[in-house]
């Protein structure tokens, strides 16, 4: 059971896990529970304020064992998990769930390193050759390889980030030697089948996760080594001016998903093109709403603008990656 879930109350539990749920599956919920229960979840969702992707994760992980632990004898448990998640979160927001639920709780080997922090990743690896590095990080998320990018030394990560844009079709062999290795770490036995990793839209994707400065200062030295190298790696990235090129209809369904606040330290950093662009995709009264609420907005870090715009660039993806929406600008040769 998940250390960091046991240290969240209960009704804190409940109310981040009914606010994962979406209006529709939690008004479900709630018509089940007597007016004192109601009260008491609605009280905590009313104060709940920039729940971290970590803890509804962690609440998640509980519910699932929970739920697990108290199956009837004789269910299948994963299908059960499956089966519930799904119908109550949606196929496609489910889908990473369930990923980390059963397929991390058995993972070993170089898949183990997917369900570890990244400072523990970033430990396992730190002394290995950056051609293993690269590896490494390319068979992890986007998000999560940049976080343990972050955390190795500052001289080894625009080395690591070459290779893995220069990577392509890493020999079966050389992969279960690597397996192996990290195997003998965690005492597991598993089979690697996958041989295809890396190349410049893997390292796109993790400088997509990084914040500007780093980015930029990375993406210089590699310019430095391999002009026309950066040249491909920036081609392949998604940046917010990028939301230009997205269509009405699909800067509608961002727009759906992307919390107000959020939005207004974004736009405290974008042009006035990128603003209007937004503005227009909105009603009139929420449009003016969001202006007022822009100009009163006081000073705002730059660091904090920036996570803000990864943020909404990371709905704008996930919708991409799901053919909700069409990206048209940089990194997405998906589409036409």
């Amino acid at each position: 059971m998940s250390d960091a879930a046991d240290k969240i109350s209960g009704s804190e539990r409940a109310a981040i896990f009914m606010m994962s749920l979406g209006e529709q599956k939690a008004a479900e919920v709630l018509k089940h529970m007597d007016p004192k229960e109601v009260q008491k979840i609605g009280t905590v969702m009313a104060k709940l304020n920039n729940v971290s992707k970590e803890k509804v994760e962690s609440v998640l992980n509980y519910f699932v064992e929970t739920a697990s632990n108290q199956s009837a004898i004789g269910v299948d448990s994963d299908e059960y998990i499956r089966n519930m998640l799904t119908s109550a979160l949606g196929e496609e927001k489910a889908g990473g769930v369930i990923d980390r639920i059963l397929l991390g709780k058995n993972a070993k080997g170089l898949d183990s390193l997917k369900w570890m922090n990244p400072g523990a990743v970033a430990s396992v690896v730190k002394n290995e050759h950056p051609q293993i590095i690269a590896i490494v990080l390319s068979h992890l998320e986007s998000d999560h390889a940049a976080e343990v990018l972050l955390r190795l030394p500052e001289q080894a990560r625009t080395d690591v980030l070459m290779r893995i844009a220069k990577l392509d079709a890493v020999p079966p062999v050389a992969l279960m030697e690597l397996n192996q290795v990290l195997e003998k770490q965690f005492a597991g036995n598993t089979s690697v089948q996958s041989s295809r990793v890396g190349g410049t839209k893997t390292a796109a994707g993790i400088l997509n996760f990084i914040d500007g400065t780093t980015e930029a200062a990375i993406t210089e030295a590699i310019a430095e080594h391999d002009a026309e190298l950066a040249h491909e790696i920036q081609g392949q990235m998604f940046v917010f001016d990028n939301l230009l090129d997205v269509d009405d209809r699909g800067m509608q369904t961002i727009l759906r998903e992307v919390q107000s606040e959020q939005l207004i330290i974004a736009l405290k950093g974008a042009d006035s093109t990128i603003q209007e662009k937004i503005f227009s995709n909105m009603s009139s009264r929420a449009a003016e709403m969001m202006r007022e609420d822009l100009e009163a907005k006081g000073p705002v870090r730059v660091k904090d603008v920036e996570e803000a715009q990864k943020e909404i660039l990371n709905i704008a993806k996930r919708l991409a990656d799901s053919g909700q929406i069409s990206l048209g600008g940089k990194g997405d040769d998906e589409y036409v």
